[in-house]
């Protein structure tokens, strides 16, 4: 068994492309992440509805679930070190069941605060068969050395 990795400052660059992450998702991913939410909105669970009231072909990802998954794209590629400060994304399109999820990212920016903690502002998407159907920025924090740890930052130390 192989030990968790923990992204550190001095192993990104500015520019560099983040892993691909591919997800399938299922009818069942969608309805879990709208109940996991408490989404009760019909279109996240019932497919009738979702097609003769919302006029979409089945029903779809919502919002939250969309953030969880960016979260874990995010974390997968940092470790259980990086701590998430800031995400704000567009919703172009809808993801539906069978809907093969890309996401896709790359680092725009590396900095230190005054307080030392390591930034990485993301730039990311969720793409299905080449269309982009949401755009992310992030702003996530890593450890600047393996002894550095950005959960243990409070305060002043921690300005996202």
């Amino acid at each position: 068994m192989s030990a968790v990795h923990n992204l550190t400052a001095s192993e990104v660059q500015e520019g560099q492309q983040l892993p691909i992450l591919t997800h399938t998702a299922s009818a069942t991913t969608i309805v879990l992440g709208a109940l996991a939410s408490r989404d009760w909105r019909p279109m996240h669970h019932d497919k009738d509805f979702a097609v003769e009231r919302n006029g979409v072909r089945n029903i779809f990802i919502n919002t939250p679930n969309n953030a969880a998954w960016f979260e874990r794209y995010i974390t997968d590629w940092t470790g259980p070190k990086g701590r998430l400060g800031r995400i704000k994304f567009k919703m172009k399109t809808s993801v539906f069941p069978g809907d093969e999820m890309v996401f896709s990212g790359r680092v725009a920016r590396s900095t230190v605060d005054a307080g030392g903690c390591c930034w990485l502002d993301l730039e990311l998407a969720v793409s299905v068969a080449g269309q982009v159907t949401t755009e992310c920025q992030a702003r996530v924090a890593v450890p600047a050395d393996p002894n550095d740890n950005p959960w243990l930052r409070k305060g002043p130390r921690w300005q996202p």
